[in-house]
């Protein structure tokens, strides 16, 4: 590997803080790092690695802001954070026998589909309606957050959207959506990177010159999401989604 220049140096850092604060909010980070870090010559699998890590330290920077302003549920996250450990170890155990592609034209749909919902209900997650877990709910999240879990060991892009998204459903605003998502998310970026070191495929130096960009971009997003509401949440939210639809529609054309 070549050694960490000015030029990179800066390029890295400010992917990293983009992806951060974009990704510390909705999710969608993954769109920005991971390419720019295939940019600077990494392997893909090194590249996925080395993005974890960088990664991980944001979800955990953007978790921490989000708890300590109160905009998560730390009851409901103890139940929920294991499922999301395990779905993303075995979600990284399944990638190394299956292609990730194969998942690519079902997440298209879903993508489709969930911001499609979103646009349509107007004042959907503006105002938390969330009064407590039925089982109807706990049924839901008992299906839906190791899916997402297994998701991001799998393929990983959009999976804090995914996260988001479900907490919507549930009743939360858009605010404590994206706090529960990070925390979530957080613990299946750590699940992944713990078996990405363990097959030596992290490249320490950009994921932690990367990383630390990471963190200041995740403390200020996290700040800006929770100063400004859910409105400002719901707009990012639907934003970043559409950039997901549009990137797995190219994705699927240019690699049929």
């Amino acid at each position: 590997m070549e050694e960490l220049h000015l030029g990179m140096l800066l390029f890295l850092i400010a992917a990293g803080f983009i992806a951060a604060f974009i990704d510390s909010v909705v999710g969608g980070g993954g769109l920005i790092s991971l390419p720019a870090l295939l940019f600077t010559g990494l392997p893909p699998q090194i590249a996925l690695g080395t993005n974890k890590l960088a990664s991980t330290m944001g979800s955990l920077t953007s978790s921490i802001s989000f708890i300590r302003h109160g905009k998560t549920d730390k009851n409901l996250l103890s139940k929920l954070l294991p499922l999301s450990i395990i779905g993303s170890a075995i979600g990284v155990y399944v990638v190394q026998k299956i292609p990730s592609e194969s998942l690519k034209p079902l997440i298209l749909v879903v993508l489709i589909v969930v911001t499609i919902y979103t646009l349509t209900k107007k004042e959907w997650g503006i105002h938390s309606t969330y009064n407590g877990m039925t089982k109807k709910k706990l049924l839901f999240a008992l299906f839906i957050v190791p899916l997402i879990g297994f998701y991001d060991g799998f393929l990983g892009g959009g999976t804090g959207s995914f996260f988001l998204f479900s907490f919507l459903l549930m009743g939360f605003d858009f605010v404590e959506s994206a706090g529960n998502a990070k925390v979530l998310n957080f613990g299946s970026n750590l699940t992944a990177l713990i078996v990405f070191l363990y097959y030596d495929s992290v490249y320490y130096l950009y994921g932690l010159v990367m990383g630390i960009a990471m963190i200041l971009g995740a403390y200020i997003g996290s700040r800006v999401a929770i100063a400004k509401g859910s409105n400002y949440v719901k707009i990012l939210f639907v934003l970043v989604s559409a950039i997901l639809i549009g990137k797995n529609i190219f994705d699927y054309i240019t690699n049929p």
